[in-house]
C-alpha cells in the first residue's frame, strides 16, 4: 500500500506565498508522475501542476507564472511553491501520484491521493 501525506496549508493574505509538500511512503517500484490538484467549494477537482519522473512539468493556465512544482528525496517528495496568491486560489489541495507497485509475482499501476490540505487566501 502507498500513502501520500500533504502539509503546508494555511491562511495567507492576497499577494503572499505558501509552500506545500507531499511525501509518498510504501512499496514503490517506480514513479510515473506526481502532482497537485485542488477543489474549491461547489466546484470540481482540477489540475494544478504535475511533474514526471524525467522532470517534465505541466501547469494549469490559472497558475502559470505563479506556482512552481518540484521534487526531491528520490522523487518521492513533491513540492508546490505558490507565489502571488489570489483569493481564487482558495481550495483544498490534494497530492496525487501514479506509480508501479509490487503485486504478487509482478507489478501493477496505482494512482494514490493524499488527504488534502486547506489553503485559504484572504485579507
Amino acid at each position: 500500500q502507498v500513502q501520500l501525506v500533504e502539509s503546508g496549508g494555511g491562511l495567507v493574505q492576497p499577494g503572499g506565498s505558501l509552500s506545500l509538500s507531499c511525501t509518498a511512503s510504501g512499496s514503490i517500484f517506480s514513479i510515473d508522475a506526481m502532482g497537485w490538484y485542488r477543489q474549491a467549494p461547489g466546484k470540481e477537482r482540477e489540475l494544478v501542476a504535475t511533474i514526471t519522473t524525467r522532470g517534465s512539468t505541466n501547469y494549469a493556465d490559472s497558475v502559470k507564472g505563479r506556482f512552481t512544482i518540484s521534487r526531491v528525496n528520490g522523487k518521492i517528495t513533491v513540492y508546490l511553491q505558490m507565489d502571488s496568491l489570489e483569493p481564487e486560489d482558495t481550495a483544498v489541495y490534494y497530492c496525487n501520484g501514479r506509480y508501479l507497485v509490487p503485486s504478487g509475482a509482478g507489478y501493477r499501476n496505482l494512482e494514490v491521493w493524499g488527504q488534502g490540505t486547506l489553503v485559504t487566501v484572504s485579507s
